[in-house]
């Protein structure tokens, strides 16, 4: 599932049927009279060594603005590539909302697939919750949240996002629920919720600059303990994604999916 299916078209992006871009972030500051200076040692390392980019090559960049620039590469030395903007326009490719999933991590390939996904479907930042269930250890998913940041923004330059999301450090349920500031919180309690996920949004559609946070436990599933924090909390809705048990890492996905086509 691509940016290009979410996101609202707009008429400025390019619209080039079958030509993928390679696509960076830079800094503002580095575009001056109508070019671009790539100088940091991990965007030229990418474009001039992996990938191999020539003069002459289009290239599309976005600045912490959010601006997007395509560009063709006019010159690459030894530390520098000057890029001459041929377009430059407001982005489109986020969400008009702020997305947040908490999310109980899993095993390292499953993780990172729910790390990768979520980023493609546009959310604002990834919160890992430490469950009574959790497979992981504190200390393991400590060590990995450097890990899945670097698969963030290496998933929203693929995926040619206007920002990149957060990884966030440790929490629990309970202290993000009381410490943060939400306008919904949907935990995804299958076995227990009454009302469908697609129900909840007929009736009150999301509206622009909402927060929005999804809750979604481990394979094992939530505790007694945490079923009953959620129904006895007034901050949050319990919902199911229907009548089928899925898989944690298919929950992420299709919750986020329905929440954002």
């Amino acid at each position: 599932m691509f940016f290009e299916i979410i996101f609202k078209a707009d008429k400025n992006q390019p619209n080039v049927v079958g030509i993928k871009m390679p696509h960076f972030f830079i800094k503002s500051q580095n575009v001056q009279n109508n070019k671009i200076s790539i100088c940091d040692k991990e965007n030229y390392t990418h474009i001039a060594k992996s990938l191999r980019i020539k003069i002459g090559e289009n290239i599309l960049l976005i600045d912490e603005n959010q601006v997007q620039y395509e560009g063709k590469v006019n010159d690459i030395t030894s530390k520098e590539i000057i890029v001459d903007i041929n377009k430059k326009y407001p982005s489109e490719r986020f969400l008009k909302f702020e997305l947040y999933l908490a999310q109980s991590p899993l095993r390292s390939d499953a993780q990172n697939i729910i790390i990768e996904k979520a980023t493609e479907l546009g959310v604002t930042g990834i919160y890992p919750i430490f469950t009574d269930n959790c497979v992981l250890k504190k200390s393991v998913i400590e060590q990995k949240i450097s890990k899945w940041q670097k698969i963030m923004y290496e998933s929203s330059k693929q995926c040619e996002r206007a920002n990149i999301p957060t990884c966030f450090e440790l929490t629990t349920i309970k202290e993000l629920i009381e410490n943060k500031s939400f306008d919904r919180i949907y935990a995804f309690t299958e076995r227990r919720a009454k009302f469908k996920l697609k129900e909840e949004l007929a009736k009150f559609p999301i509206n622009n600059n909402e927060k929005i946070l999804v809750i979604i436990g481990p394979e094992g599933g939530f505790s007694k303990e945490e079923f009953e924090y959620f129904e006895n909390s007034n901050k949050l809705k319990t919902l199911t994604l229907g009548d089928l048990i899925l898989r944690a890492e298919t929950a992420v996905i299709t919750a986020l999916g329905n929440i954002v086509l």
